[in-house]
């Protein structure tokens, strides 16, 4: 029985707390989520910028003004043009569109394979420099070990020569 008038002056304390301003709600939302970490949070989807409007494809019933219409054939004939100027500028705006989307595609391409061209010149040159140094390392070490089997050959000689002369 504790329990339940523990839960009932839990939420007689939240009604109570009173939101002056949005940093209020803030804290309040904030806390409302950080009791129950576990629970999934709703997160909506942005909305885009601009909705594009409805133009059909083809526009049908399309009339001129011609003399001797009614008064209020005059109004029709109004909306069914600005339709048709919607439908058109639609056209045009999406067409320009797919022209920058290509365009923005085709330099995204550009700069990828200029990117690879440097890296691999870079590749090429780190690799060369690296089998340059190899090479003179190994040129160095049959270097030293000629030069030590020729200095050990002549020490030798050295040797055998002053124990035949004493």
């Amino acid at each position: 029985m504790t329990e339940s008038n523990e839960n009932d002056n839990s939420k007689t304390t939240e009604v109570k707390k009173i939101v002056k301003n949005a940093t209020d709600l803030q804290r309040l939302k904030l806390e409302r989520l950080m009791k129950n970490p576990d629970k999934p949070v709703y997160i909506p989807e942005p909305r885009s910028d601009k909705k594009s409007p409805h133009v059909p494809e083809f526009v049908r019933n399309v009339m001129g003004s011609s003399a001797g219409a009614g008064s209020g054939e005059f109004h029709v004939y109004r909306h069914l043009r600005r339709k048709e100027y919607a439908r058109q500028k639609h056209i045009q705006v999406k067409a320009e569109k797919e022209l920058l989307e290509e365009a923005y595609r085709q330099k995204i391409l550009e700069n990828k394979q200029m990117a690879e061209e440097r890296t691999a010149k870079k590749r090429a040159k780190r690799l060369k420099r690296k089998m340059t140094l190899k090479e003179k390392c190994k040129m160095s070490k049959k270097n030293n070990t000629a030069n030590s089997v020729n200095e050990s050959d002549s020490t030798s000689d050295d040797d055998d020569q002053n124990t035949t002369e004493s």
